[in-house]
Parts: C-alpha cells; sequence; structure tokens
C-alpha cells in the first residue's frame, strides 16, 4: 500500500533495482522469444528451402551431410550467446544498443569464413552464408529495438 509522504508526494517501493531486474528479464523474455523466430526461420524455413532446391549441406571434411535439426541446435545456441552478450552490455555498458549492434555485427563477419573455408560446392556454401545471416537479421535488430527501449 503507497502512503504521502510530508510534500504530499505518493511514495511507492523503491524502483532502482526492481526496474533494473524487470528490464533485465523483459530483455531476456524479448530474447528468446526471437531465438525460436531465428531457429525456425533459419532450420525449418531456409535451410528446408534449401535442401528442396537440391543443396545437399556435406561438408567435405568428414563426408557428413548437416541435418537440419542441427541448423536449429547451433542456431539456438548461438542465439542465447547473443542475449548474454546483451544483458551484460545492458549491465554494464553505457551505450549499450551501440555496443551490442557493433559486436554482434562483428561475430556475424567472424560466422562467414568456416563456410568460405569448408570446401563444400558453391550450392552449399552459399546456403551456409545465407543461413548465417538468416537469424542474425532476427536476433540483431530485436535486441537493439529491445536495448534501446530499456534505455531510453
Amino acid at each position: 500500500m503507497n502512503s504521502m509522504n510530508d510534500t504530499g508526494v505518493v511514495a511507492g517501493r523503491a524502483s532502482g533495482q526492481t526496474s533494473h531486474t524487470h528490464g533485465l528479464r523483459g530483455l531476456a523474455g524479448t530474447g528468446f522469444i526471437a531465438t525460436l523466430a531465428a531457429m525456425v526461420a533459419t532450420a525449418t524455413l531456409a535451410a528446408a528451402l534449401a535442401q528442396a532446391v537440391g543443396v545437399d549441406f556435406e561438408v567435405p571434411d568428414g563426408g557428413e551431410t548437416i541435418p537440419l535439426s542441427g541448423f536449429a541446435v547451433v542456431t539456438g545456441f548461438f542465439s542465447v550467446v547473443g542475449i548474454v552478450i546483451a544483458v551484460a552490455l545492458l549491465r554494464w555498458s553505457a551505450r549499450p544498443a551501440e555496443r551490442f549492434v557493433w559486436t554482434a555485427v562483428s561475430l556475424t563477419a567472424i560466422s562467414l569464413v568456416p563456410p568460405l573455408l569448408s570446401g563444400a560446392n558453391t550450392a552449399t556454401t552459399t546456403a551456409l552464408l545465407g543461413l548465417h545471416l538468416v537469424p542474425a537479421t532476427v536476433m540483431i535488430p530485436t535486441l537493439a529495438r529491445s536495448l534501446r527501449t530499456r534505455t531510453d
């Protein structure tokens, strides 16, 4: 229950810790929903579509074919890594959204190197490059927007 102090202002509970915790939880919740969307977009839609048009996802190193579920698992894992980075920046950076975008775009660019070095055929390499960009286009704007709303 709220009470009135001597100046007539309604006093409630201290909002510092509560709003900070709420902000971190809200960011994490938004991130996990975006992670599910990225996993569906990558594995279910993009990878399945690429496979349907003839991309075999066979990587010469070991000669194994990457299963569709593998795309979902890897997308989910690295999306969660992105959420952790965003939460850390919200907690410890003066400009978390800006720093997150810079960091996430840099890490996405680095993630494009292994498909280029894999020795896979052109169709597989091109599809793998695209499959790195699909979750990035879901996660980066979503988390950056969420960071901006929590720091404005």
